[in-house]
């Protein structure tokens, strides 16, 4: 058969990737008719490695996920996708689902993880995290690693869980890549870049594919992405806010019921709602009132977007939250001589952070001389608030419902409140708009036997779940047992959905149910862990019978509280040392027999 001469020139022009891709696909085509024509002699044609004589040799690419809200998640989904065409098995992962103990195994390893609160690891890496720095951590000297860290520049120990994986990676002989890079609040640029950076590091060491072949990663895909995301968030409308604390109680809880239209939207038990705030008018002019500006100069954002000082203001920038960083900053950018000292004193540093509201502070201190533009640079970006949602859409349908506890106090006499409780729970009205996202929470789940009993302990508006969750056992006719431990200050006054409580509690739904109120008696604070100290004997039977847990709530204090109580009761009913109990919890945690939504 004559070639022309136009095919043999195109054939000139290929690469020598792109060659053999073309050998590989004609010899699949010519197997194929072979055998559609039903002849008896077709045999299979060999294969013809064209880079060398020696086999190939596929690359192992892992990419490990630490995620709380999400945005670790989507960033290693995007390096995913972005790793494709590499000549690779991709695999992706979260740290939760992940065998640590496989670790040894692996060649290339792609780690994103944010810091939870305090320095604390997400919940889903905590066990990863423990296996890497116990006793058992393996040998890494075969291994190649790259280290994203996610966190929040106003905490002391920032990105401090990306840290110490990255650290420790390298002290267990691993080699790095590429070098850590720590993402604060905005780390959308930075993240785009640390993915380009280490896919040209891999484009070094892989061959690139020009046809990947179905099934070359062994990660699951999803069916359909959903239609709305933090990056295109829906525009829904609040129809129900109901203050559901007493008129004498010192806090003030609202409940929310924002309506998800013809959406779409879905969302499981367990799931949180993202939802986009603002600053309300009052807080934006009460800033530029402190400030020598209009708020219609024109600023940019870190994003390149170019608006009004007073849009920034008012839809992008951080006005509510202070820190012992945006003091030391402020510090800088004011050269006030006595503010200055008091950065250099730890102490003074943080009372200072913690009491003093940004716009007191910058009242107090005020700097002299700066731009618009350094107002900006200054400010931290605006996050949309996590909500853990209170509904279940078997009963509400297309719905969502939140539990809203308004931050507001007082300061020098003068009222402040939180960014998202002062346009959430102030300034809204029902039929306004709101935009709003869906953020997964695959670690907080009911079990998927309903026969299975649940333990579900909480305190304040950590009780959202819950309520959700017994939505769902409602609907389903659950068999198993439900135990609720909760907590808050006042029987009286913020006992959240005690009706409906009380309903599951009549239809059987509910079998126990034991309450901490730590302001109800003046001379004694009780507290959810002393609950779960005094139940010791029957939680332990409850666990013996693979009953589930969650604790849901304050990370800091309750939640690290309850962990202890839980470490000491099965310690004592189990007839085991300190070691094996937290051990035991640990398999519970291993086992999504131990969940926790905590912030």
């Amino acid at each position: 058969m004559m070639v022309s001469d136009d095919l043999l020139n195109r054939v000139h022009t290929l690469t020598d990737h792109e060659l053999a891709w073309l050998s590989g696909y004609c010899w699949a085509r010519l197997q194929n008719t072979a055998l559609l024509s039903g002849s008896d002699s077709a045999q299979p044609l060999p294969i013809v490695h064209p880079e060398s004589a020696t086999a190939v040799v596929t690359r192992q690419v892992l990419i490990l996920s630490g995620s709380q809200t999400g945005n670790a998640r989507r960033i290693a989904e995007q390096l995913h996708e972005q790793l494709q065409d590499l000549h690779a098995n991709l695999r992706l992962e979260n740290l939760g689902d992940y065998k640590a103990r496989q670790l040894a195994e692996e060649d290339i390893v792609l780690v994103v993880c944010s810091t939870q609160g305090e320095g604390d690891y997400p919940e889903e890496a905590i066990s990863f995290a423990k296996f890497l720095f116990g006793k058992r951590a393996p040998d890494l000297s075969q291994l190649s690693f790259a280290v994203l860290a996610l966190g929040d520049s106003s905490y002391p120990l920032y990105c401090e869980a990306g840290r110490q994986l990255d650290q420790r990676f390298a002290e267990l002989g691993a080699t790095r890549l590429f070098e850590r890079i720590d993402c604060d609040l905005s780390y959308e640029a930075e993240a785009a870049q640390w993915r380009q950076n280490i896919r040209g590091v891999l484009h070094e060491q892989l061959t690139l594919r020009h046809a990947p072949s179905v099934g070359a990663s062994s990660s699951p895909v999803a069916a359909s992405a959903p239609s709305y995301t933090k990056g295109k968030p829906f525009t829904a409308t609040l129809v129900t806010k109901q203050k559901i604390t007493a008129r004498t109680a010192n806090k003030n809880v609202q409940h929310l019921e924002i309506d998800l239209g013809d959406s779409g939207i879905s969302y499981q038990p367990g799931d949180a709602l993202g939802v986009y705030v603002q600053n309300t008018p009052d807080i934006v002019q009460a800033f530029l009132d402190a400030l020598p500006f209009t708020g219609e100069e024109t600023v940019q954002l870190g994003t390149g977007l170019e608006l009004t000082l007073q849009d920034a203001l008012s839809q992008h920038l951080e006005l509510t939250q202070n820190s012992a960083v945006m003091v030391k900053k402020w510090a800088e950018l004011s050269q006030n001589s006595e503010l200055l000292q008091c950065i250099t004193e730890p102490t003074a540093l943080d009372t200072l952070a913690r009491h003093t509201p940004l716009l007191a502070l910058i009242q107090r201190y005020p700097a002299a001389a700066l731009s618009a533009q350094a107002w900006v640079d200054f400010l931290r970006p605006l996050t949309p608030r996590m909500y853990s949602i209170a509904s279940s859409q078997a009963e509400v349908g297309p719905e969502v419902h939140l539990t809203l506890g308004l931050v507001q106090y007082t300061h020098e006499n003068q009222p402040y409140a939180g960014a998202a409780s002062a346009y959430l729970g102030l300034q809204l009205e029902e039929g306004d708009e709101l935009e709003v996202f869906v953020e997964p929470n695959p670690r907080f789940r009911l079990p998927p036997d309903p026969s299975t009993p649940i333990i579900m302990i909480g305190s304040g508006t950590g009780i959202a779940p819950f309520r959700a969750f017994m939505q769902q056992r409602e609907a389903d006719e659950a068999s198993g047992g439900a135990w609720l431990i909760f907590g808050n200050q006042r029987f009286t006054d913020d006992f959240l959905y005690q009706s409906e409580w009380q309903r599951w509690h009549k239809l059987g739904l509910l079998q126990h149910t034991h309450f901490a109120w730590s302001r109800q008696n003046p001379n004694v604070k009780t507290y959810v862990q002393h609950r779960v100290q005094e139940q010791g004997a029957t939680l332990w039977q409850w666990l013996q019978q693979g009953a589930h847990v969650y604790v849901c709530g304050d990370a800091n204090h309750m939640a690290k509280d309850v962990e202890a109580a839980l470490i000491a009761l099965i310690q004592t009913h189990g007839a085991l040392d300190s070691g094996d109990a937290e051990a035991y919890l640990d398999q519970l945690r291993d086992e999504r027999r131990y969940q926790r939504d905590v912030y």
